[in-house]
């Protein structure tokens, strides 16, 4: 009998399914779509429950096009969004809606951490990362501070993936990549850290058991399986956050390759032998998806979602004269900002939708157009938003290389790999070659793949790779667009220090 891995990824706008052969061959791809809730500024909510519909809808639909027996799943990896707080009652059901990896609500709360550990610095030294507004911790807080009620009756508190794990095999497990980002591993020792614990008042029996991502973590049960239409007793493996699995999907292994990631939210990520830590705290050094290997990297809140939002709300135009020419409005959009000048004739975008995270810790930023003139139309527009975009990735880039992390290959993935225009324009932004690789699934393959080394068909996540992805010819910078580029970033970063202090006022009006 053939044998086969299933991939899942709980994404924030949808669930991905993926079947695959131990080598990595993809036989098939489904997706379920969610919805997200934003009850106020700033905050940014998911039912745990409809990415439970959505990973039975999308598992059932991925057989029925691969078109293989039930039997023929070896194992199964998983991988979600990060940070997502699941708060669930005695009962094990969910207390109240997630709270997302973008959800800006906790401030005040990442304040307290920071002075309850005695410092920044002290945190960064314990966990490897500062308080963020998009990490667990805070959120844990935060549930304590304003509903101390719905606290009180929390018995667990588990990320996105690891709560499908649970509907799938009644077991609490993380892994360690993921458990990363709850703020409370001792990242260098790979375990939750006691101090902390003990500092910030959070019980240890709220939080699941760590695994490396490789590892076996339960079976599917029989309920689980009925739900998703595939046979009990399949391993299921720890997995990872969707970062960490993305980079496994790129063969990001090892020094010196590097994975720049446009999806929802733009993510840079390196490779690190050693925990690797930035002492200002504006990238993240966590454990990686490599069994005892670390990663370094930074996300910019709003990447693709800029360019979703302008689809959805400033694109009516070419999203018709797309559908009379029976093409993909992204495509078209993209395709009518590459026929505009490099720089946009002087508009630059700040891609702020949602605050940002890296390299400006900031839940109050705001995004704008800036430098509009009369000349200005909606390909400058688009053209503008793009190349923002892109400088808000060279900001972590830059980061990296300052932190003397190799960055010799950086292979692209997301939305931003699929267009040939924005590809080159990476090369050029990022003053460095870029590539892609043989597939481009993303996190659901990496957990695939993950599956494969749990079980013993590889010996190991290099193995694995090394067999499944091949990298495609390098693209090259345009030297002549490298100074002008340089140039137009330096201008893009002096944009957010200029405004940055009028976002608190924004803020105050807002709320006033």
């Amino acid at each position: 009998m053939e044998q086969h891995l299933l991939g899942i990824d709980i994404g924030t706008s949808g669930t991905k399914t993926l079947i695959c052969t131990p080598t990595g061959k993809v036989l098939a791809t489904a997706t379920a779509p969610h919805t997200l809730q934003s009850p106020k500024p700033g905050y940014s909510e998911q039912d745990p429950d409809q990415w439970w519909a959505a990973t039975c809808k999308a598992t059932r639909a991925v057989f029925r096009k691969a078109a293989i027996p039930k039997s023929s799943i070896q194992a199964i990896g998983l991988s979600g969004q990060m940070h997502g707080s699941v708060f669930l009652s005695k009962n094990h059901t969910p207390l109240r809606p997630a709270i997302l990896w973008n959800d800006q609500r906790t401030a005040a709360e990442c304040a307290e951490i920071e002075s309850l550990m005695g410092s920044r610095k002290k945190l960064i030294k314990a966990v490897g990362n500062p308080a963020l507004t998009g990490f667990t911790a805070p959120k844990i807080l935060w549930l304590r501070n304003h509903q101390p009620r719905l606290y009180d009756r929390t018995t667990q508190i588990l990320l996105p993936k690891d709560y499908i794990r649970f509907r799938m095999t009644s077991t609490f497990a993380t892994d360690v990549a993921d458990a990363s980002g709850y703020l409370l591993l001792d990242i260098a020792k790979r375990k939750y850290n006691p101090t902390v614990l003990r500092k910030l008042q959070i019980d240890s029996s709220l939080l699941p058991p760590t695994y490396e991502s490789h590892e076996v973590t339960a079976e599917l049960s029989t309920s689980g399986a009925k739900s998703l239409g595939l046979l009990p007793g399949i391993p299921v493996v720890a997995g990872a956050g969707d970062n960490a699995a993305a980079a496994i999907g790129n063969g990001v292994t090892s020094p010196g390759i590097l994975t720049a990631s446009i999806g929802t939210s733009g993510v840079m990520f390196a490779h690190a032998d050693t925990p690797t830590l930035d002492p200002d705290g504006r990238v993240h050094t966590m454990c990686s998806a490599v069994a005892d290997k670390w990663c370094v990297f930074g996300c910019e809140l709003s990447a693709g979602a800029c360019l979703q939002w302008f689809h959805n709300n400033l694109a009516e135009d070419t999203i018709k004269q797309a559908k009379k020419q029976k093409q993909d409005p992204y495509t078209l959009l993209l395709q009518q900002a590459s026929q505009t000048p490099p720089g946009a004739e002087g508009l630059y975008f700040l891609p702020y939708l949602t605050g940002e995270r890296c390299p400006h810790p900031d839940p109050l930023a705001k995004a704008a157009w800036i430098g509009l003139t009369i000349r200005h139309t909606h390909p400058h527009l688009t053209r503008a938003l793009v190349e923002g975009v892109t400088f808000g990735m060279n900001d972590i880039l830059q980061i990296l290389r300052n932190m003397q992390i190799p960055t010799k290959t950086i292979r692209l993935t997301g939305g931003g790999a699929r267009d040939p225009f924005w590809r080159q324009l990476q090369a050029d932004i990022y003053n460095s070659p870029v590539a892609t690789v043989n597939t481009d699934e993303g996190p659901a393959y990496g957990a695939a793949l993950l599956a494969a080394v749990g079980i013993g068909l590889h010996p190991d996540i290099h193995a694995a790779c090394k067999t499944a992805i091949e990298q495609s010819k390098k693209l090259k910078p345009n030297r002549k667009l490298i100074a002008f580029y340089k140039k137009q970033h330096a201008q893009y970063q002096r944009l957010y220090h200029a405004l940055a202090s009028e976002y608190q006022h924004i803020a105050n009006l807002i709320n006033a």
